[in-house]
């Protein structure tokens, strides 16, 4: 199964940034999120594609018309939070806040229920599985925030191998669509999104996901953009995580629609035997286990 999903976030959108911190902050930022979304929608319009499209409730809020064109196109939208903080930045009472205000500006504009979210930097870990509940008492159904590999924002260790779940806490549960990872000289290496598909040459991507059950494919309006400004304040190795491959990333992209066969997570909701998923129990945290 391979499922394709985009983040909707403008270029200036980068996490522990501090020149990009705050929505204050992001006033003072020229946007290029309409040619930037534009760019995708013409590629998956050429290929008769859909995706899911988890979208910041800020970008909803600013350009409306942005998330109406997509949702208007029959993509499917999701939620990835209102001010773009990672989970590590948030308490409980602050993540309910954001993720709230992000599904009231969403649903305002398509008029629909929003049943999808994905925390930024897949940043939900076990240290805050408390956003679980969170999100089940906000209608969430559907999660997409736990990475099965070694990202810059954390990782969810105790779910070593990618596939679609039922995750409990809490005597609740919600769907959930990890981020998968390859095995790599002992390390789970993420390659099917962000800077990490700009920075690995196709061919590898390519032999990971052919060797993969199971593809979480995830990018953003900024990895198609070669000529966006770079922003000041990056140490040398963020720099070249942030900007390397853009010239070849829209190519890259397009390549891997012709050689994969992709779906939206609402067409893989339907595709799967739920009574018969996995199920990964989480409290109390020292019974933690996959069964």
């Amino acid at each position: 199964m391979n499922i394709l999903t985009f983040d909707i976030e403008d270029w200036f959108h980068l996490l522990h940034n501090e020149s990009t911190r705050t929505t204050q902050q992001w006033e003072s930022y020229e946007p290029r999120i309409h040619e930037n979304v534009d760019r995708i929608l013409e590629v998956l319009s050429r290929k008769d594609q859909r995706a899911t499209f988890f979208c910041l409730g800020w970008i909803a809020e600013r350009y409306p018309e942005v998330i109406r064109t997509i949702h208007g196109l029959g993509h499917e939208i999701g939620s990835h939070s209102y001010a773009h903080n990672t989970l590590s930045d948030q308490n409980p009472e602050d993540f309910k806040r954001d993720v709230s205000r992000s599904l009231l500006a969403l649903e305002d504009v398509i008029g629909e229920k929003v049943r999808c979210y994905r925390a930024p930097g897949f940043s939900l870990t076990v240290a805050n599985v408390w956003a679980f509940d969170c999100l089940m008492e906000l209608g969430i159904e559907v999660d997409c925030s736990l990475s099965t590999g070694s990202g810059f924002y954390g990782s969810f260790e105790i779910l070593t191998s990618a596939q679609p779940l039922w995750i409990e806490h809490g005597g609740r549960r919600l769907k959930e669509f990890p981020l998968g990872a390859f095995p790599v000289m002992g390390k789970r290496m993420i390659f099917s999104g962000g800077g990490y598909f700009r920075l690995l040459p196709y061919a590898a991507v390519r032999a990971m996901s052919r060797n993969s059950s199971y593809v979480m494919a995830y990018f953003h309006p900024r990895d198609f953009d070669p000529d966006q400004p770079v922003l000041s304040g990056l140490t040398i190795d963020r720099r070249f995580r942030s900007y390397v491959g853009l010239s070849s990333s829209l190519a890259k992209l397009e390549q891997f629609l012709d050689d994969f066969t992709f779906v939206d997570i609402a067409t893989a909701l339907n595709t799967i035997d739920w009574d018969h998923a996995p199920l990964l129990r989480l409290p109390p945290p020292e019974q933690h286990r996959l069964a």
